[in-house]
């Protein structure tokens, strides 16, 4: 089975929420149940947060190897002659530059320059793409693209339903992932994906993640979730592979300093003030959606800089929260977009939009309004965690 046959596997339209009102599942739910997680309503669907101690999971992801399902996500597939046109046309980003096999992280915003989603783009072929947004938003990124498409010879088909997802993780995952398959792993570059064959399962296999660690993502048909997630565990008995759930998912991107949608990122704000305008790439040929808002952005940008996401560690014990309020000299110079406890500093962190007099690493006096008391916080530069090479 290619690559085009997984992707037209079981094509078709899927709401966040099923017909009836009901949470949807994963191909795995049994076997999360099975496992003993704790279950959590994300986006609609219903996840496993946890299978024990989240720490534990988190540290098993940075210092052995963690097993993911993330099925939830938004598989949608672009093909046609002008696949390519479409996508640089409908996003930010250089897609038509990617070469076949590789990848790019890039965003889809509206005409104003809000961001709708960041998203994963994958090559597949000369004329094939999925892209993959977050489960929250792939509705939202699905409508944008087939409304886009008009006058463009390119499909844009809904894949949710042809995919499982499943992620290994951590340091131990490249030997985990080599004892059930013969693709050409360490030929396998950061952001590239090829097709192969995984303890026999046909897989898309790309070196992605979201952990801040060396790890992969498998996209197969649901029919075969159980039986990889089987097969990865066994491989990794030997080397503390874990089940993770979505919540040391967490914390293990909020060290890696990754940016997470209706946090860091939304709709009011502009990839320039999110501080990725790197993403646009004004230089590709022709228009695209949000061109002219977001050169005003940037022009903004470069006169009046705005607020930077920085690193917040805290002095204290108290964990900060989003929404939660930066403060300086009695004055809000801030908030904060993510935090939480960090298993692998110690100490609760934070990420946080703040004025650009107060971004600079080490700037004193900052703190954080946690219920009335000004706890102090140490600004860092992002991120908190990079694994050494």
């Amino acid at each position: 089975m290619g690559r085009n046959d997984l992707a037209r596997h079981c094509p078709g339209r899927r709401p966040t929420v099923s017909s009836t009102g009901e949470l949807r599942h994963t191909a795995l739910d049994a076997l999360h149940r099975s496992l003993g997680a704790t279950m959590t309503d994300f986006a609609g669907w219903d996840m496993p947060l946890r299978y024990g101690s989240e720490r534990d999971e988190h540290i098993a992801v940075r210092t052995k190897a963690g097993l993911f399902d993330l099925s939830h996500m938004g598989e949608i597939t672009v093909t046609g002659p002008q696949a390519a046109a479409l996508l640089d046309f409908a996003l930010v980003g250089n897609i038509g530059g990617v070469k076949p096999g590789r990848a790019r992280y890039t965003m889809i915003c509206r005409p104003d320059g809000g961001i709708l989603d960041d998203l994963i783009v994958y090559r597949l072929g000369e004329t094939e793409y999925m892209v993959v947004a977050n489960a929250s938003n792939a509705q939202v990124v699905l409508d944008a693209l087939t409304e886009r498409a008009a006058g463009f010879d390119a499909e844009v088909r809904d894949d949710r339903d042809a995919y499982a997802l499943l992620a290994v993780q951590g340091p131990e995952s490249p030997g985990i992932l080599k004892s059930l398959t013969d693709a050409d792993l360490d030929g396998l570059k950061y952001y590239a994906g090829l097709p192969g064959t995984v303890a026999g399962v046909p897989a898309l296999i790309a070196r992605t993640g979201y952990t801040g660690e060396d790890g992969f993502e498998l996209f197969v048909k649901p029919g075969h979730a159980v039986e990889l997630w089987q097969a990865l565990t066994k491989a990794g008995e030997g080397v503390g592979l874990v089940p993770c759930g979505l919540s040391c998912r967490d914390t293990l991107r909020l060290e890696a300093g990754m940016p997470l949608y209706g946090h860091e990122l939304s709709t009011s704000l502009t990839p320039f003030d999110a501080g990725l305008g790197r993403v646009v790439k004004f230089e590709k040929e022709g228009d695209f959606v949000g061109r002219e808002a977001l050169r005003e952005a940037a022009a903004r940008a470069e006169q009046n800089p705005p607020r930077v996401l920085v690193g917040l560690v805290a002095e204290g014990r108290r964990v900060p929260r989003a929404g939660y309020a930066v403060v300086a000299g009695g004055e809000v110079i801030g908030e904060v977009t993510s935090g939480a406890p960090s298993p692998t500093l110690g100490k609760p962190i934070a990420i946080a939009y703040v004025d650009p007099a107060h971004a600079a690493p080490g700037a004193s006096g900052v703190g954080v309004d946690i219920r009335g008391s000004h706890e102090p916080y140490e600004v860092v530069a992002l991120p908190f965690y990079k694994r050494q090479k």
